[in-house]
């Protein structure tokens, strides 16, 4: 029977990114997708800051961006009647180009560190698969997909089969992680529910092309605009420049059967000359599952948590899901993470897997509100003053679904076992607005030090103490070495940072967020510190 310290079932972004982040530290680690090739429906167009600071952490940023938009591009998102008839509302976001610079010049820590980015899953794939394929500690295998599993006390029997072939192996693996989409067999074979709602507003796809100059002109009317929405659904600009694709929504456009073209000339008033690439109905779900998983098989991405596309949390959820599992299933297999990293896992990701359910609903609702106030008089001559009425109420209502970095950035891993409590402190909540902080559990505020360097991009793979002015880390260095732990020392003299910062000494983790601050270690504490971030 074939051997693997990790078996990742499913080759979508969050499997890939998981795989890679074991193999590079050092995990061999198998993936098997079912499908032959990566994906070619466009399930994902935003990937947002906090995926885009662990990808580069990852060192894959680069790499990602090569593929993606021109970054001097914007985020726009306008409300109008058709494409061809009136813009309501529009919401101007900057391009990932001018968000560097807003970054670098507010520089209060209430800022992230790598822009978003507006890419499709298409393109996304490709480039972590090829990304993966080159670490030596991985073994790759598409067309071959997880059948069943039956986990024993010192790991997994997974029973995989070739669907080219129909040839059966078993794998034997310390762990399985289930990444394998929202109709996973892992989640299915281990029996976890799922708490929710399913089938929400049901939509069409259609993704399409054009290389007609007059529909290109006609779909960017009013200038570079990441989605257009409107009463018959959201038109997403995959490259502004040749390719979109058209979610048709209720009341009626995702349902009464009509073909893509017509659903694209409702939506542009008229119609263009188009090349259909995919189309197809679809249901969206809120859902979560009712546990991350055992001791020895762990769920993330759909497999874990489905959401409606408002927001863009489905996927980016679970590059989030996939750097907390890869650093903590790591720590284990070296032999320095303790056996609390697991329950960890679970305390930590469930309640922000419910948390992004809950706000992806909140924009979903949004939605029907502003769909409620279109009616066939916004497209009459003199109707000047009816449009902007509801140009006024959509204002008011906002556009939080690309504008909420506090569900982004925000979320804190409160009560779990492996980070420092401080029953005292405080620490906010608001899904809309990231609000600074460093109360052990949050993300590490981003700042750029006075010499210009990012502190970010000090930053280790594994853990990194960040020691200001002459305070004393060798306590920390010596309870480290004795277990084995990799720990950077990144010592800083800013009093600017030190002010955001809130403490002499703060523990960063592999995934960015606090374990612990103060302002001094000894020998005993540093050991208490080291084995409570670390799940003994």
């Amino acid at each position: 029977m074939r051997q693997v310290s990790v078996l990742v079932a499913g080759g979508g972004p969050v499997g890939l990114t998981l795989a890679r982040d074991l193999a590079r530290r050092g995990i061999d680690v198998m993936l098997v997708e079912r499908n032959a090739t990566t994906t070619r429906h466009p399930k994902m167009d935003n990937t947002n800051v906090r995926s885009m600071e662990l990808f580069n952490l990852a060192g894959l940023e680069p790499a990602l961006r090569a593929v993606a938009v021109d970054e001097a591009n914007p985020f726009d998102v306008s409300w109008v009647t058709s494409m061809s008839g009136h813009e309501l509302k529009r919401f101007p976001l900057p391009s990932p180009e001018r968000a560097r610079k807003i970054y670098r010049e507010r520089n209060d820590g209430s800022q992230p560190f790598s822009p978003p980015m507006r890419v499709s899953q298409t393109e996304i794939e490709p480039v972590l698969k090829a990304q993966l394929e080159r670490e030596t500690n991985a073994q790759v295998r598409f067309g071959v997909e997880l059948v069943d599993l039956v986990e024993e006390t010192d790991g997994v029997v997974a029973t995989l089969r070739d669907r080219e072939t129909d040839r059966m192996e078993q794998v034997h693996c310390l762990f399985l992680c289930g990444c394998d989409g929202g109709g996973s067999a892992v989640r299915e074979t281990l029996g976890i529910g799922l708490d929710g709602r399913r089938n929400i507003m049901p939509r069409f796809m259609t993704h399409f092309r054009t290389d007609d100059a007059a529909a290109r002109h006609l779909l960017q009317r009013w200038g570079l605009t990441w989605h257009y929405q409107s009463i018959h659904g959201t038109l997403i600009a995959q490259n502004d420049v040749d390719t979109w694709t058209l979610h048709s929504r209720y009341p009626h456009n995702a349902s009464d059967g009509a073909p893509p073209e017509t659903l694209v000339a409702r939506f542009a008033g008229r119609e263009i000359p188009m090349e259909v690439l995919v189309a197809n109905p679809w249901s969206p779900h809120l859902l979560v599952a009712q546990r991350a998983g055992t001791k020895r098989v762990l769920l993330a991405g759909d497999a874990a948590h489905q959401y409606i596309p408002t927001g863009g949390y489905g996927m980016n959820t679970g590059i989030g899901d996939a750097f907390s599992l890869g650093w903590t299933l790591a720590a284990i297999l070296k032999g320095f993470g303790g056996p609390g990293l697991i329950d960890a896992y679970e305390r930590e990701r469930v309640p922000v897997w419910r948390r992004n359910c809950e706000a992806s609903g909140r924009h979903n609702e949004v939605r029907a509100v502003v769909a409620a106030l279109y009616g066939p008089e916004l497209e009459e001559d003199g109707a000047e003053a009816t449009r902007a009425r509801v140009a006024s109420e959509i204002e008011r209502l906002g556009n939080a679904e690309a504008e909420s970095l506090g569900i982004e950035m925000g979320y804190h891993y409160a009560g779990s076992p492996i980070v420092a409590a401080e029953p005292s402190a405080e620490v906010a909540n608001d899904p809309d607005r990231y609000i600074c902080n460093t109360v052990p559990g949050a993300r590490l505020p981003s700042l750029f030090l006075k010499d210009g360097r990012a502190v970010y991009a000090q930053l280790d793979r594994w853990f990194s103490l960040l020691a200001f002015g002459g305070v004393d880390s060798m306590a920390a260095e010596r309870a480290a070495a004795a277990r084995g732990i990799p720990l950077k020392i990144i010592r800083i003299a800013d009093d600017h940072a030190r002010r955001i910062y809130a403490a002499d000494m703060l523990l960063v983790r592999p995934d960015q967020h606090i374990a612990w601050r103060g302002n001094s270690l000894d020998e005993a504490s540093a050991a208490r510190v080291l084995a409570m971030a670390l799940g003994w």
